[in-house]
Parts: structure tokens; C-alpha cells; sequence
């Protein structure tokens, strides 16, 4: 089932201010739980947690910067 606009939008917003803070919590906390890693396998965990969050929301996320499409057809 596809998402209008208006809930493409909505979903959006929620992610980006209410997931993504907490993802950010989690994913410090494991890794400081973990211990002493290298600097560079850090960065390099950091990195794929920061990209990884968002895969799976990318239809959610995709044409949210454009203008609303009109519902109605050029009748």
C-alpha cells in the first residue's frame, strides 16, 4: 500500500525527529558498552550506522522535498 504525500510527510517528520534521536542513543550506548575498539573501526562503525538507519525509510523519504502533487487530474 503506497502512502499519500500528506503521510510520506508526516512519517518523515516523525522519523527525523523522534527515531533518529533515539537511534542515536542506542547506537552510542552499544558502542560504549563495547569498550575499547580502534578509532578507525569507530568511524567506520559510526558511518555505516548513520547510513544504515535510513535504508529502510527511503520510500517514506523520497519526493518529500517537492512540491505537493495535485490530486486531481489537468481537467
Amino acid at each position: 500500500m503506497a502512502l499519500s504525500y500528506k503521510a510520506r510527510k508526516r512519517w518523515s517528520l516523525f522519523l527525523l525527529l523522534v527515531w533518529l534521536p533515539v537511534y542515536i542513543v542506542i547506537a552510542v550506548t552499544v558502542l560504549a558498552r563495547i569498550g575499547e575498539i580502534n578509532k578507525y573501526v569507530q568511524i567506520v562503525v559510526y558511518v555505516v550506522l548513520g547510513i544504515a538507519w535510513a535504508l529502510p525509510f527511503k520510500p517514506v523519504f523520497t519526493g518529500i522535498g517537492k512540491a505537493e502533487e495535485p490530486e486531481g487530474g489537468d481537467e
